[in-house]
C-alpha cells in the first residue's frame, strides 16, 4: 500500500481552481479594493510558478526518492504504520517543514529559492500557487531526509509533504478572519499566515509553521496579527516575469559574490541572513572607497 500512496497536490488542482473562483466571486462582492487583490498580471504570474514548480518537481523526483531511498536502506527502525505511527509522522514532518521554512528565510541560500513565493503584493489563493521552481533543485529536500533515516518509507514520508502543502494552501486568503482561539493556539490559519508573508517590520521572518504554529510558539517566532499586513518583499522585484521571479536572488547573489572582496565576504553573501546583505553592500562599497 505505501508504495502507491499519491502525491496529493496533483489530484487537488481541480479543487485549487474551484476555491480560486469562489474567492474571487467573494472578493467582487466585497468591493474594487478587494477585487484589486487579484490583479490580473500577478495571479497569471503565480499560476505560471505554479505550473513550474509542479514540472520541476516531476523532474527532480526521482533523485529526491533516490536519495530517500539511500538514506532509508540504512534506516534506525522499521517503522510499522499505525495510528500512532502515523501522528508521529504528521508531527515530526511538519518539525521538518519548519526547520526548512525557517532556514529558507534565515540563510540566502534558500532563500532564494523561497522569494519568489513572498514576491507578490497581493495575498489570495493564487498566491498560494506561486511556487518556487528552484528549491528543490537546490536541494531544499535534504530536511526531510532524517524522516527516512529513522524508519519512514519515502512513499509516506512524500504522502505527507503533499498533505501539509494542501493544508497550507487555504491559508493564503483574507476571506477567513481569526479562528477561534483554541485552534489559533495550535494550528496555522490564514491570520498567522498573513504576518508570515507581510513586510511590516514587526512580521518579518516570523510564522514559519506549515499544518501547526506551535513550533514558532515554542521556539520564538511567532507573532500574532495586529496591525493590517503590507505584503510583498522588502525590496519589491515590480516584475510579473515568471523567469525573473524564479532567479532574480540567484542572479543577486551572483552579482554580489562577484563584487565583494574576501573569500568571507563572499560566503556571507552566500550563506548570510538575507536581511544582512544592504549592510554588508554598504560595508563593500566604504572599503573600495
Amino acid at each position: 500500500m505505501a508504495n502507491a500512496l499519491p502525491y496529493l497536490v496533483f489530484y487537488a488542482i481541480p479543487f485549487f481552481a474551484l476555491l480560486m473562483a469562489l474567492e474571487a466571486v467573494w472578493l467582487r462582492a466585497r468591493g474594487a479594493r478587494a477585487v484589486a487583490q487579484y490583479e490580473r498580471k500577478d495571479w497569471l504570474s503565480s499560476i505560471a510558478m505554479g505550473i513550474g514548480n509542479m514540472l520541476v518537481g516531476a523532474a527532480i523526483a526521482p533523485v529526491v526518492h533516490a536519495a530517500m531511498s539511500f538514506v532509508y536502506a540504512h534506516r534506525l527502525s522499521d517503522i510499522t504504520m499505525s495510528a500512532q505511527s502515523y501522528v508521529a509522522l504528521v508531527l515530526l514532518e511538519d518539525l521538518a517543514y519548519y526547520g526548512f521554512h525557517r532556514a529558507s528565510h534565515e540563510v540566502r541560500y534558500f532563500w532564494a529559492g523561497h522569494v519568489n513565493h513572498h514576491s507578490s503584493e497581493h495575498y489570495n489563493l493564487g498566491t498560494a500557487m506561486r511556487q518556487s521552481w528552484t528549491s528543490w533543485l537546490s536541494g531544499g529536500w535534504v530536511f526531510w531526509l532524517p524522516l527516512c533515516w529513522l524508519g519512514f518509507t519515502p512513499s509516506w514520508v512524500t504522502f505527507q509533504i503533499g498533505l501539509s502543502l494542501l493544508y497550507q494552501y487555504w491559508v493564503h486568503t483574507e476571506a477567513v478572519g481569526r479562528m477561534p482561539p483554541w485552534f489559533e493556539a495550535v494550528m496555522s490559519t490564514p491570520s498567522s499566515h498573513r504576518v508570515h508573508h507581510a513586510r511590516n517590520a514587526q512580521y518579518l521572518d516570523k510564522n514559519y509553521g506549515g499544518i501547526f504554529i506551535v513550533w514558532d510558539r515554542w521556539f520564538g517566532t511567532f507573532v500574532r496579527e495586529s496591525e493590517r499586513p503590507t505584503y510583498g518583499i522588502v525590496t519589491p522585484i515590480k516584475s510579473f516575469n515568471p523567469l525573473w521571479i524564479a532567479v532574480h536572488e540567484w542572479v543577486a547573489i551572483a552579482i554580489d559574490v562577484g563584487c565583494f572582496k574576501g573569500a568571507r565576504a563572499k560566503l556571507t553573501a552566500i550563506f548570510g541572513r538575507p536581511s544582512e546583505m544592504d549592510a554588508l553592500r554598504r560595508s563593500q562599497k566604504r572599503r573600495r572607497v
